[in-house]
Order: structure tokens, then C-alpha cells, then sequence
């Protein structure tokens, strides 16, 4: 039972905890109430009633108790100067890319960053999911891949970084979500911040049947090389504005249906040994799909249940080239260290949308602050 506790944690907090967040605009200086204080005062998001989206009861007052309950917890955990990101803080590597807009693309796709023939610069984070940043490689988990576009023109959604030339994509090697009402989370997450070996044994229970048999199929992953896996955003987003809008989910895969073999003995780090050995001596490349909503069957805040691709297909929107690099160095390492990422970094045409991107928004800003607070990091978006 001790493993299944260990796995939902780490599978479940690599999304809603923040595994990619940035938040500019607030001093280093900052007190713990001056900082929860800060998180708050961000207005919740509006909900698009046409698109589906439902608010849940008391959703704005549990985002809060969430966001409270795992800024808490880092506190306890980290001393000043040595917070790591409360899930996922293993990277693999933070590699340069390019992110070329497909030329021929329908109308119906070409809305916000996805200008024909349009190539933009960025960075993109892999890593693993689990909260023990000394976990090996080769232990089954969740992978993350989080790509930052830079260049990006136009006012963002996030009031406190609305400035930023950045839109984010974040996605897992898995495609969809643990739990769907807020409520399940919180009693998730005081589940696991417990010191009861009882209440750590209810979490099952808080996540229900289905979230547990998602959390660890999500969990349950080995891969041999970051460039080699596909990766989903799990939850939907907005696609447009106006009345043509639409609702969408994300994806990422490979070019080549090539797949390298686990090394019989691997090192403890064999996944960024793989994507340096990969990127010293060739280029990569991988697809970014987009798969739009074909019926109102699939709901927006049903974060839980896949959309099927032989009822909603992806369509490749643009291509990702990884040049030749050689990303493992101090300085390069540090800087992805410092980036952070969040969806809510976004153009209005890229929305987030459903309850889970909602608790985002509030979770993420307030274990920003916390997190860059206690380090004394600047938090800014890249040019």
C-alpha cells in the first residue's frame, strides 16, 4: 500500500502542483501572509457556459485550501535557497527547439500561435513526475514535457505576467487526469500531507475507483529516451475567439516510431545520458497535434475520461526541431532550474478551460511566489 500512496502522490501532483510555474511582478522580500495574500487577489476565472464549462460548489474557496495545504507543506520540507518544485523536479534537460507552424493548415486550426508557415523559437522541459528528485530513471513514473514559445506577441491572460512574450504548453506520456472535482483533491492532498499512516492509507478512497486506476496507470511508465515517448496536455483547452471557438486537447510525438532499448543497467540519470547522447550527435524532431472536440458528449470538466481518436482525431498543426546541442551544462542547467511554466501563460485564443486548469491558475501563482520567495530567483519570461 506504501508504493500505491507513493505513486498516486507523485502521479497526481506532477500536474496540479506546480511542475512549471512563473509568476513575475512580486518582491523577493515577500512574507509567507504577504504571499498567500498575493495568490489570492487574482480573480478567479470566468466560466465559458457555452463551451460546457460548470463551476463546482465552493470551487474558488478549495482552490485556495489547496493551494494553502501544498505551500505549506514546501515550507516544512525546503530551508531558504534549496526549494525544488514540489512535483517533478527532476529534469532530464532544458533544450532549445524550434516550433514551425505547418504552412497548410485549415481554418478551423489556425487561430492564437498557429500562424501558417510561422516559426517560433523555444525551450521545452523535459522530466520525470515524481516528487524525489533522487529517483532513478529507470523507476516506473509519469514523464512531463513542457514547451515555452517564445516571440509571442499580444496581451496574456495571466493578470500578474500579462506582458509576457511566452505561451505554454504543458503536457504527461499519459492522457488524462486523476481526479475532476476539487473536493477529491483537497482531500487528496490532507490525505498525503498527514502524518497519519491511516490518512495516508484513505487516499484511494478521496481519488474514488477511477482516479486511482488513471493515477496509476499514469504512473506505471518506462521509457527509454525523453525524445522517443508522446505526451498529452490530459485537459482541454480553448482554440479561438468568438463564436468559432472551440474546444481542443494537446499533444506531442515523435517523428520516428524508432524506439531505443532500456540499458540492462542503467544509471540512476540514463534518461538525460540518453536525450545528450541523442542530441550530441543528431537533430530531433517531433509533432505537435491538435485534437478538436467532435460532440458535447465529451465534457469539459470530465478530466478523467479520454477523448477517443477514432471519434475525435489529432491533427499535426506544427513540427518541433531539436538542433544538435549540448544543453548539459552549469549555466544552461541553472537557467532551466529558474524557468518555469504555466498554462495560464497563455493567449485568450489558448484558454484553459474546466475545473482542473481553474485550480491551476490559483495553485500555481501561490507556490510560484512561495517557491522563488524562498530561493530569492528572479521570476522572469524569457525574450
Amino acid at each position: 500500500m506504501s508504493y500505491l500512496t507513493q505513486s498516486l502522490r507523485y502521479s497526481l501532483l506532477f500536474v496540479l502542483s506546480p511542475i512549471f510555474i512563473s509568476i513575475n511582478g512580486c518582491s523577493n522580500n515577500l512574507q509567507p501572509t504577504q504571499i498567500v495574500t498575493q495568490a489570492h487577489q487574482l480573480p478567479y476565472p470566468q466560466i465559458d457556459h457555452e463551451l460546457g464549462e460548470k463551476l463546482q460548489p465552493n470551487e474558488e474557496i478549495l482552490a485556495k485550501q489547496i493551494a494553502d495545504h501544498i505551500g505549506q507543506a514546501i515550507r516544512t520540507q525546503y530551508t531558504s535557497g534549496n526549494v525544488l518544485r514540489d512535483a517533478h523536479p527532476k529534469a532530464h534537460g532544458c533544450v532549445r527547439a524550434e516550433f514551425h507552424v505547418s504552412k497548410s493548415l485549415p481554418k478551423n486550426l489556425a487561430k492564437g500561435i498557429f500562424v501558417p508557415d510561422k516559426t517560433y523559437s523555444a525551450w521545452i522541459r523535459f522530466s520525470n513526475a515524481s516528487g524525489d528528485a533522487t529517483q532513478a530513471d529507470d523507476k516506473k513514473d509519469a514523464r512531463g514535457m513542457a514547451i515555452k514559445i517564445l516571440g509571442v506577441s499580444g496581451k496574456k491572460i495571466l493578470e500578474n505576467d500579462d506582458q509576457a512574450m511566452t505561451q505554454d504548453f504543458i503536457m504527461i506520456n499519459h492522457p488524462v487526469f486523476f481526479v475532476d472535482e476539487p473536493h477529491r483533491y483537497l482531500a487528496f492532498i490532507e490525505d498525503m500531507n498527514s502524518k497519519s499512516t491511516l490518512k495516508k492509507l484513505h487516499v484511494p478512497f478521496a481519488l474514488g475507483f477511477q482516479g486511482t486506476i488513471n493515477a496509476l496507470r499514469a504512473s506505471n511508465s518506462k521509457i527509454s529516451n525523453p525524445l522517443q515517448a508522446r505526451y498529452w496536455s490530459m485537459v482541454p483547452y480553448q482554440l479561438g475567439l468568438g463564436a468559432d471557438r472551440q474546444a481542443v486537447k494537446y499533444s506531442a510525438r515523435p517523428c520516428s516510431s524508432h524506439l531505443d532499448q532500456i540499458p540492462n543497467k542503467p544509471s540512476p540519470n540514463f534518461l538525460r545520458e540518453a536525450l545528450q547522447n541523442t542530441l550530441n550527435k543528431n537533430d530531433a524532431c517531433m509533432e505537435f497535434l491538435i485534437q478538436p472536440r467532435t460532440s458535447n458528449k465529451m465534457l469539459i470538466e470530465d478530466s478523467m475520461t479520454e477523448w477517443q481518436e477514432t471519434q475525435a482525431p489529432f491533427y499535426q498543426v506544427a513540427t518541433i526541431h531539436i538542433p544538435q546541442q549540448i544543453f548539459d551544462t552549469p549555466e544552461q542547467n541553472q537557467f532551466c532550474e529558474n524557468l518555469s511554466f504555466t498554462p495560464w501563460h497563455s493567449l485568450p485564443e489558448h484558454r484553459p478551460l474546466g475545473a482542473i486548469n481553474r485550480l491551476r491558475k490559483v495553485i500555481y501563482e501561490n507556490i510560484s511566489l512561495i517557491r522563488h520567495e524562498m530561493n530569492s530567483a528572479p521570476r522572469k519570461e524569457p525574450q
